[in-house]
């Protein structure tokens, strides 16, 4: 997300984002986009919606409890694949917006001082962008509409914690071990899905990708291992 004036992957994204569709629609009168966004945490292996009506209230303190939020269940579509049930979802017009989401979601996302840091993620953290392009076109006399949709889940992952460094006890330790847990077997999954693309016929088919081991693979399903694109940016301590 970034820090102070020195703006993170996601808000860099977003702004690229809107300059590229404005220029392509703007060269193309016919193309034009609808943009919608959510933002949501996995604390404790519980999905919390960062973007509930009682999150847009700018005078609303943040729960040092997060258990105080409400948890919200994953469902699977037979198409689209895992998806988050009674998930908000806004509709976003400009750059401007999507800092205005993100200043609220990340106003009520689980933080809380380590031994390691100030202010430690103790979540990890899914902004998805869900974009829709529509392409209308005139081909002899007619108007032909082409609809394309995709799905971007930007997710910011809590860092992997060694009890002695962080010195965190009660609460604190449990969400360490927590997310330690679900880092593990998001290498799992990593791993298996690297040795799944060097097999081919039925052994690929029977080989078994533990994406359900943790809430924070089984959401992210589509992304690891469906039809789409996957990049991941990780910070290493020298």
């Amino acid at each position: 997300m970034g820090l102070g004036d020195n703006s993170g992957l996601v808000p860099r994204f977003c702004d690229e984002m809107f300059s590229t569709a404005l220029k392509k629609s703007q060269r193309h009168k016919h193309v034009s986009y609808h943009i919608q966004v959510s933002y949501f945490e996995i604390y404790n292996e519980k999905i919390h919606d960062l973007l509930t009506s009682n999150a847009q209230n700018p005078s609303a303190s943040v729960a040092d409890d997060a258990s105080a939020k409400p948890n919200l269940r994953v469902r699977e579509h037979p198409d689209d694949g895992p998806y988050v049930d009674g998930l908000s979802n806004f509709i976003v017009a400009s750059f401007s917006d999507v800092q205005a989401w993100l200043k609220v979601g990340n106003r009520q996302r689980a933080t809380a001082a380590t031994g390691m840091n100030d202010k430690s993620s103790r979540s990890h953290s899914v902004f998805t962008i869900t974009m829709t392009e529509t392409t209308i076109e005139d081909l002899e006399g007619e108007k032909h509409e082409t609809v394309k949709r995709s799905l971007i889940n930007l997710v910011d992952l809590a860092g992997s914690e060694r009890l002695s460094k962080s010195s965190t006890t009660g609460q604190r330790m449990k969400e360490g071990a927590s997310i330690n847990t679900s880092l593990l077997t998001l290498g799992k999954v990593i791993s298996a899905l690297s040795a799944r693309s060097k097999l081919s016929g039925k052994r690929k088919k029977q080989l078994f990708i533990p994406y359900r081991d943790s809430t924070l693979t089984w959401i992210l399903r589509e992304s690891l291992g469906g039809n789409s694109r996957t990049a991941m940016i990780a910070t290493v301590s020298p």
